[in-house]
């Protein structure tokens, strides 16, 4: 599957970091921030590695998503307003960042138990966290994309330092995101970062329009 241009926000994009506005949003930062701080710990500077555990975990907050506003508007017999195509088509693409990354890191037998592990663990507090509080599950996920455009912005720096290899792109990635032939990482580093622009964008969009009412 290719895509034609990057993940597409539904609204106009929002500011890069969205400042808390309340107990609700204070806890969705903090939340993230611990993780940051498990994910740093473990991983340091190897990035490739790093994004192959991440990739898992980002891949379920769209799906989970997708899957509970399909009922909902299903159970409430209402149009979704476009809400279950974006989230499943962010799904599908955390997936192929996924995809491309254990190319490049080749994830070991540890790195691949982390990533049963983690994805067990993490599918299920994200499905009741978004059963019973939409928003802050959202908003969660918007100060997740945040800390993965940091992420890969440490990670082109390695690069251009020439401290991390600027290896050959997959052609799995040269073929999804219509690379050039000669493609390399940094080529790739910079088209995820701009996917995971466009989540960060449209996750506080929808946390946004349910703290304002404009989606129940």
């Amino acid at each position: 599957m290719k895509q034609d241009h990057p993940f597409p926000p539904v609204a106009p994009p929002v500011t890069a970091h969205h400042a808390p506005r309340d107990i609700h949003d204070r806890i969705a930062l903090r939340i993230v921030k611990m993780m940051r701080v498990v994910a740093d710990s473990f991983f340091a500077k190897r990035y490739g590695h790093r994004a192959v555990v991440l990739e898992t975990v980002a891949a379920v907050p769209g799906m989970v998503g997708g899957l509970l506003q399909h009922l909902k508007a299903l159970r409430h017999i209402r149009d979704d307003r476009g809400w279950i195509k974006v989230l499943i088509d962010e799904a599908d693409n955390e997936r192929m960042h996924l995809m491309t990354f254990i190319q490049i890191a080749e994830p070991s037998r540890v790195e691949r138990l982390i990533i049963m592990t983690t994805q067990a663990v993490f599918y299920n507090v994200y499905f009741w966290l978004y059963l019973f509080a939409p928003r802050t599950a959202h908003r969660i996920v918007g100060y997740l994309e945040e800390e993965a455009v940091v992420s890969y912005t440490h990670y082109l720096a390695e690069i251009d330092a020439g401290r991390i290899e600027n290896v050959p792109a997959p052609q799995i990635a040269k073929d999804y995101w219509n690379l050039p032939d000669d493609a390399r990482l940094r080529d790739v580093v910079l088209v995820i970062r701009a996917d995971e622009e466009g989540h960060r964008d449209v996750n506080h969009d929808f946390a946004n329009q349910i703290a304002s009412g404009d989606h129940n």
